[in-house]
């Protein structure tokens, strides 16, 4: 990966890290179905005018618009709902770490799915290296909760397997021959038709209170940054990087709100954070193939 490639994914990271703040503020006030609705719903909305601002046109293939549908599917409406669900039952610290499971996912899929990303002994310990760190940066004590409340940690896993397939499927939209801004777009028009009816049925969303001002900032940041501004980061970095690099963004999400809490909220470094952090970044840096030239050959 180009310094380029690392930059786009270290503030990707930052996007998507943001979005469990963001949620475990909304979801005090708004059901499930409603907020992710409402995100990708409002995402849509302000993707299709800078689509339009940039002089970009949606396709009307019928091939491009099912691709979107079985995007917006997997890779919004499915993780969304059981992650929202999953974090009301769950810390969002055991949630980070369920969800740093994803590169794990993403190569098994792409190594049955794909001919250019398989699977190697190198690469599978690299990942797993890296799901160690998330898990020893974040704490013993968000272990403690492991095998408490199952679905909802089972929800999380769920979540990590369909943004895996998401990955791999993704990389249709470049040989479509469509722009990331536009493929981003279609992904939240399709799942924000999926997700309406289940939201209107399910949660009535007519019947609940006006949220309070913090929840309809946070939904607002959700769907704009999170949502919105992530999946255009995304699809960039799926052309060129690939979707197994792509998926180690879930190692540096912890990371970043880390390192966030100790810039902005006073929270101290402890010497576990530094030991999980070299660990994701050997990790990172096995899967990206940078120890290669290290190692000597015969």
């Amino acid at each position: 990966m180009t310094l380029m490639e690392w930059a786009l994914l270290l503030f990707l990271s930052v996007l998507w890290g943001g979005s469990f703040f963001f949620v475990g503020v909304a979801v005090a006030e708004v059901p499930p179905f409603t907020l992710v609705c409402l995100r990708v719903g409002l995402a849509a909305l302000l993707l299709l005018v800078i689509v339009h601002a940039m002089g970009q046109r949606m396709p009307a293939s019928r091939e491009a618009w099912l691709a979107f549908v079985i995007m917006g599917l997997i890779g919004n409406a499915i993780p969304f709902s059981l992650l929202v669900w999953g974090q009301t039952h769950i810390a969002s610290g055991l949630a980070s770490i369920l969800n740093a499971t994803t590169p794990l996912a993403t190569i098994v899929v792409a190594h049955v799915f794909t001919t250019d990303e398989r699977l190697t002994g190198g690469r599978l310990a690299a990942v797993i290296l890296g799901i160690v760190g998330v898990a020893v940066m974040m704490g013993p004590d968000v272990l403690h909760d492991l095998g408490v409340n199952v679905l909802a940690q089972l929800a999380c896993l769920g979540a990590s397997i369909s943004y895996g397939f998401a990955a791999v499927f993704g990389r249709r939209f470049k040989r479509l021959g469509i722009k990331p801004i536009v493929s981003a777009t279609g992904q939240v028009i399709g799942s924000s038709l999926l997700l309406l009816p289940v939201a209107l049925v399910h949660d009535r969303p007519w019947d609940l209170p006006w949220p309070s001002a913090p929840s309809i900032a946070s939904i607002l940041a959700l769907a704009a940054f999170s949502t919105a501004l992530a999946y255009v980061v995304f699809y960039r970095l799926l052309e060129t990087a690939g979707a197994t690099r792509l998926a180690l963004v879930t190692f540096l999400i912890p990371v970043t709100a880390i390192f966030l809490g100790w810039a902005f909220l006073n929270e101290v470094l402890l010497p576990r954070h530094f030991a999980g952090m070299a660990m994701i970044g050997l990790g990172l840096a096995a899967v990206d193939g940078r120890l290669n030239g290290l190692i000597p050959r015969r």
